[in-house]
Parts: C-alpha cells; structure tokens; sequence
C-alpha cells in the first residue's frame, strides 16, 4: 500500500461524525420531493380522519377534522381508495368516487379537488 492510499483510508476513518450528520436522509428528501398541489373546486368540504376502527381509508361519515374552501390550495401526494362492492364509496362535489387524497389533518374527496 503506497503513502497516499493509506492517507486516504485514514482520511476516510478519521473523518469526525459531524460530517455524516450533515448528509440528509432519504426520508427527509421524499417528504420534501412532493410538489403535487391542488385546488378545492368545492364551496365548504370537510377534511376527515378515518374512525380508529375504519381501518385507512375515511368514509362519508367519517369524524371532521377541519373544512376548506372553493379556491385553497392543498398538496397531496397519497391517494386512499376506499373498495366497495355495492358501487362507489360517496358521492361529493356532485360526483361519484372512490378514490380519496390524504392531505393535512385528513382525507378529502379527490371529486372535489383540481389538480395544478
């Protein structure tokens, strides 16, 4: 092993821990990585946290979180989408669906939503 490949190798064991600290983690990047946005197209559309027992979809009954209004802007990169048998799982915004976007403090009917 030649002089300067052992400096490396001792550059690289040496190298204080404050160094890594500065290295962003993958998880941090991928929360940061979502830009989706979009607008609430309906007038008053409640924002609701599935029940402990409704497993991770909310539902038409689901408890209120807090309400947005026409013209918000909102970011989402998640989609829920609640399987029913019997046809869609609500109709909101004068549509039917399915398919529900997890924002912050809950889940909202992608019916009621525009994507920028």
């Amino acid at each position: 092993m030649t002089s300067v490949a052992a400096a490396a190798v001792l550059a690289g064991v040496l190298t204080p821990p404050v160094a890594w600290a500065a290295v962003p983690s993958r998880h941090a990047a991928a929360g940061a990585a979502c830009t989706t946005t979009y607008t609430v197209t309906g007038r008053t559309v409640a924002v609701r946290r599935p029940a402990w027992n409704d497993g991770s979809v909310a539902r038409p009954d689901s408890p209120v979180d807090h309400y947005v209004h026409r013209g918000d802007i909102l970011s989402s990169c998640t989609a829920a989408i609640a399987r029913t048998p019997s046809g869609p799982a609500y109709r909101k915004c004068g549509h039917t669906g399915s398919t529900w976007r997890v924002v912050q403090g809950g889940q909202i009917p992608a019916t009621c939503l525009r994507r920028n």
